[in-house]
């Protein structure tokens, strides 16, 4: 993994290592919701599964009673059966959130009258349908709550095993990877400054190279022949002597 194109200097090792820090916290959150998003999306799909099979099986057999109803009373007369129906069932939507996730959660209220049609004109096969059709209605809300948070839960759990995988295989070995080489690069540079200073105390504190200094005197030469040297006095036109030391 090839790290980030950033200055080795210290204010970016510290930038980095916070960046690392936060993505492995976020990884082990994200890790976590993992967890429960697929224990809970194991669970509600179990019970979509057993509840759409029931309601499908109830459909079907709704279906064929309709159907046997329309051979028995006709089409015509089973749509004008169909339009005394005037009451429904009112249903609310309440929304909650599990780990984040909006989930719905569907209330039906009040149910359609028994017998909307009169007796006249239907046969026994229209009140078959019609209560298979109840049957069918009261277990809509439930499937359709139960359906809902299962595909929510499940685009949920996608969107965070992808950042998941993103933390663990991109991020966290890229920041890690930046560190790493700030650190060598810095390293490299104490060890460079640290070799400079020695060598440069050394040339400091060694000896100029060279000859010993010594200390000449100058040659004393006695030309009065161990005598003190006598000086003519030519001022006054006769010669004087002195003594000196």
């Amino acid at each position: 993994m090839a790290h980030l194109r950033v200055a080795p200097t210290h204010s970016n090792l510290i930038r980095i290592r916070e960046a690392l820090e936060l993505a492995r916290e976020g990884y082990e959150i994200l890790d976590k919701k993992r967890e429960v998003l697929t224990t809970e999306l194991m669970h509600v799909a179990h019970e979509a599964a057993v509840l759409q099979e029931r309601v499908w099986k109830l459909l079907a057999e709704a279906y064929h009673a309709l159907e046997m109803a329309r051979l028995s009373m006709g089409r015509e007369r089973l749509e004008w059966a169909a339009l005394s129906v005037n009451e429904t069932v009112e249903v609310k939507v309440k929304p909650h959130s599990v780990m984040g996730v909006v989930i719905p959660s569907v209330e039906a209220h009040g149910v359609p009258p028994e017998m909307p049609y009169g007796l006249g004109n239907t046969t026994v096969t229209l009140d078959e349908a019609v209560a298979r059709f109840r049957h069918v209605l009261a277990e809509i809300p439930v499937l359709s709550e139960t359906m809902t948070t299962v595909w929510r839960l499940a685009r949920e759990l996608q969107k965070t095993q992808r950042r998941v995988n993103a933390l663990q295989y991109i991020f966290i070995p890229q920041y890690e990877e930046t560190v790493a080489f700030i650190e060598s690069a810095l390293e490299e540079r104490e060890r460079e400054e640290t070799f400079r200073l020695k060598r440069i105390k050394s040339r400091v504190a060694q000896p100029t190279v060279g000859p010993a200094m010594r200390e000449y005197e100058q040659p004393y030469r006695d030309i009065g022949g161990g005598k003190s040297p006598i000086y003519r006095d030519i001022g006054g036109g006769k010669a004087t002597s002195r003594e000196f030391g």
